[in-house]
């Protein structure tokens, strides 16, 4: 059966040991902390004679940075990885920890003595999770890079924004943790799954730009691509705001509206409730995620984007409302935590925190009947739970001392 231990809170819970310096990592192993895992952060020391380092207390401004970042219901131990006593002191967490996840350039963790085969050694059980951008083979193995570059590679950015201009950059939601941070954390939890029936740990290898080709595969404009050899084309496809039951509109106020009417039946409600029944042939096809749009669909787009000037946005919400079609309003950031869906689902929570007081943060989406997640702490400041944690493997306040005066913790 899977190793269990009671987590800082009394709970059971899987205990990871995170060395990520990028947010992807960090979100993914919040999910693992928001549904009860024990996540320890690994950070790297300041140098010798910085606050931290010599036991000052943090700035404020490192506390709410802190508690701010996607490190919530973990603890942080500041080691120095690149000494022999803080490896040692590593492996001796990874001897007792459940999974690794680390996000650094191939070979770095060889060189800190934390790679997978040392670990294996010493804790066969452990599941080894490795974050890279190209993965730990390859060409690109060494390669530098961003969500961006990862997008570019994949042949998605190509494919965002309007025709005959460049790329349109998306927010990094999309290789950083829609590919990378998802796989992560499905990753582990196979392995998991993997160990209950054999006893043995193994290696998760999650690259960004695989996962980036991973969600490419599963939107249609890239079906026809593989099936047809017909590539789709950026900003004229069904998908890409080309076609008006698919789009984003300007009203009245300077604020925007959605429409994502695919299915011919919402279109067809949309154009009877705009009164032009005589646009209802122009609804989604199959040809259009490769074909750009034809001189009619052109010119109603056109009388569309006239028409939503005529109202603002909340005037066509709820001009809509009535008739059951796919449509949205364009939210600022304050005005999504004040709608009544996210307060109501409880994506919208607030904590205390003694020092940085009222915390607002965005609550957990999975939503488990039996076993929910819940926060149960804001993020450490970097080597919080230093002492502690080393207390925890036996070590006493001399040697303590002797580790904080080398360097090797802070």
């Amino acid at each position: 059966a899977t190793r269990r231990r009671p987590d800082t809170n009394g709970e059971e819970g899987i205990r990871v040991l995170e060395l990520t310096r990028v947010a992807p990592g960090t979100y993914a192993t919040m999910m693992l902390a928001d549904m009860g895992a024990e996540v320890i952060r690994i950070e790297t020391p300041p140098e010798p004679g910085g606050p931290v380092s010599s036991g000052v207390s943090p700035s404020p401004a490192d506390v709410r940075r802190a508690v701010f970042h996607t490190n919530r219901n973990k603890r942080s131990i500041a080691l120095n990885l690149k000494d022999p006593q803080g490896q040692r002191v590593f492996q001796e967490l990874a001897r007792k920890a459940d999974v690794v996840v680390e996000g650094f350039r191939p070979g770095v963790m060889k060189r800190l003595g934390g790679d997978y085969d040392t670990l294996n050694q010493l804790n066969p059980r452990i599941i080894y999770c490795s974050m890279s951008g190209y993965g730990p083979t390859g060409p690109y193995k060494d390669l530098a890079g961003h969500d961006i570059n990862y997008l570019s590679f994949g042949g998605v950015l190509n494919l965002i924004g309007e025709a005959g201009r460049p790329p349109a950059i998306p927010l990094n939601i999309i290789a950083d943790y829609a590919s990378a941070s998802m796989h992560t954390v499905v990753g582990i939890l196979l392995a998991l799954m993997a160990r209950e029936r054999t006893g043995q740990g193994q290696q998760v290898d999650v690259s960004y730009m695989d996962g980036v080709l991973s969600l490419l595969a599963a939107t249609p404009n890239f079906w026809p691509f593989f099936r047809d050899g017909v590539q789709a084309q950026r900003g004229v496809n069904a998908l890409g705001g080309a076609y008006p039951y698919y789009s984003v509109f300007e009203c009245q106020d300077g604020r925007y509206i959605t429409l994502g009417c695919m299915e011919p039946h919402f279109w067809e409600r949309t154009c009877k409730a705009l009164g032009r029944e005589d646009l209802i042939p122009l609804h989604f096809t199959p040809e259009h995620f490769v074909k750009p749009p034809d001189a009619k669909t052109r010119k109603a787009m056109k009388w569309l984007r006239e028409e939503f000037k005529t109202k603002t946005r909340d005037e066509w919400f709820e001009f809509f409302a009535p008739h059951d079609i796919c449509i949205g309003k364009v939210y600022t950031l304050d005005e999504v935590f004040q709608d009544p869906q996210v307060r109501h689902r409880e994506m919208y929570l607030e904590m205390e925190h003694p020092q940085v007081g009222k915390v607002p943060m965005v609550g957990i989406a999975l939503k488990l009947s039996k076993t929910p997640g819940r926060v149960k702490s804001l993020g450490p400041y970097m080597g919080e739970h230093t002492d502690q944690l080393l207390k925890e493997l036996g070590y006493d306040a001399k040697a303590i001392a002797g580790f904080r005066q080398k360097g090797v913790v802070a």
